[in-house]
C-alpha cells in the first residue's frame, strides 16, 4: 500500500522498510502493520491535536511532569505554545510509560522508538500469527477466565508499583496474544502519587476487567482487588508479588472530628508562630 505521509518520513530514513496495510484507527491515533527488515512491527501515528479535544485530558495530566517551568506555565495558561506542548507531553506520556512498565515486567507490547510522532513497537499477534484480537471479542472458558483476571490484576499491581495507573482500561485495549493478554493503549497513563483521580481511576480499571471476565467466571464480580491494592499502597505495603484475596472491608469507624479539629488548630498556630518570628526577625 502506499505509505502515509508520517510513514513515508521513516522508510526514507530507514527506520522502517515497508508499510503493509492499516491495523486500526480511532480518535487518538491510526495504527498501521509494517516491516523493519525481516520483523513485522506496528507504528501508531497519532492524530494532530487539532482534530482532537484537550479538555477531556484534563484530569489525567495532573501530576504529570513537563520539561521546564516554561512549558509548565505555557500549558497551564492554553497559549498556542502550551498547546503545542501538551500534545508533545500526551505523546511521550505513552512512548515513556511503556518503556518504564516494559522494564518493570508488565505484559506490554515492546517499544522500538519513537520518531516524530510515530511509536514504533510489537506488532502482538494470536496463535496462528494473525493480529491478537481484544479481550472483548473472545470467548473463554470459566477456568481462562480466571486464568487472565489473576495475570491482569498482577500486572495492575506491577504497574501500580512503578507509580502509574493505566486510567482507561478495559476489554477494548487488552489484546489476546499466543501467551495470553496484552495490555495497550496509554496516553492518559496516570501517576498514582500525584493525581486525586488515581484511585478513582483504579477502581475503574479494576472493576472493567472483572465485569468482562465475570460474563465467564460470575464469581470474580464479587472480588474487591481495586479497593485491596489500594490500601497496601497507602500503607507502603504493596509489592510487585503481595499476595492478594479479593477481599475488602470498609473502615465504618466514625472519624474522629474532635482531634481532626484540633491539629488542625495547632497547625495553624504553630504556622501563626513562626510567621511573628521571621517578621520580628526582618523588623529588628
Amino acid at each position: 500500500m502506499r505509505a502515509p505521509k508520517d510513514l513515508q518520513a521513516l522508510i526514507d530514513d530507514g527506520v522502517i522498510d515497508e508499510v503493509i496495510r492499516p491495523l486500526k484507527s480511532g480518535k487518538e491515533a491510526s495504527v498501521y502493520v509494517v516491516r523493519s527488515g525481516t520483523d513485522v512491527r506496528c507504528a501508531k501515528v497519532y492524530k494532530d491535536m487539532a482534530q482532537r479535544s484537550f479538555q477531556a485530558r484534563v484530569q489525567y495530566q495532573e501530576g504529570r511532569k513537563v520539561r521546564g517551568s516554561r512549558q509548565a506555565r505555557a500549558m497551564g495558561k492554553s497559549t498556542s505554545f502550551g498547546r503545542k506542548e501538551q500534545e508533545i507531553a500526551w505523546k511521550n506520556a505513552e512512548v515513556d510509560a511503556l518503556y518504564q512498565l516494559k522494564e518493570a515486567g508488565v505484559r506490554v507490547p515492546q517499544p522500538y522508538g519513537y520518531f516524530n510522532g510515530v511509536l514504533v513497537m510489537e506488532l502482538i499477534t494470536d496463535a496462528e500469527g494473525f493480529s491478537a484480537p481484544r479481550l472483548g471479542d473472545v470467548e473463554l472458558s470459566p477456568e481462562q477466565a480466571r486464568e487472565y483476571h489473576r495475570f491482569l490484576i498482577r500486572n495492575i499491581v506491577l504497574m501500580l508499583c512503578s507509580g502509574l495507573v493505566h486510567g482507561d482500561l478495559s476489554e477494548y485495549n487488552v489484546l489476546v496474544a499466543a501467551d495470553g493478554p496484552v495490555i495497550i493503549d496509554f496516553p492518559q497513563v496516570v501517576n498514582a502519587a500525584g493525581n486525586n483521580a488515581a484511585r478513582a481511576m483504579l477502581q475503574r480499571d479494576v472493576n472493567n476487567i472483572t465485569a468482562t471476565l465475570a460474563r465467564f467466571a460470575p464469581e470474580l464480580q464479587n472480588t474487591r482487588y481495586a479497593e485491596e491494592m489500594w490500601a497496601l499502597l497507602e500503607q507502603s505495603e504493596l509489592r510487585p508479588d503481595s499476595a492478594l484475596s479479593g477481599l475488602f472491608i470498609d473502615d465504618d469507624t466514625p472519624a474522629d472530628l474532635e482531634s481532626v479539629t484540633l491539629a488542625i488548630n495547632e497547625a495553624r498556630e504553630e504556622a501563626m508562630r513562626r510567621q511573628r518570628g521571621r517578621e520580628e526577625a526582618e523588623s529588628a
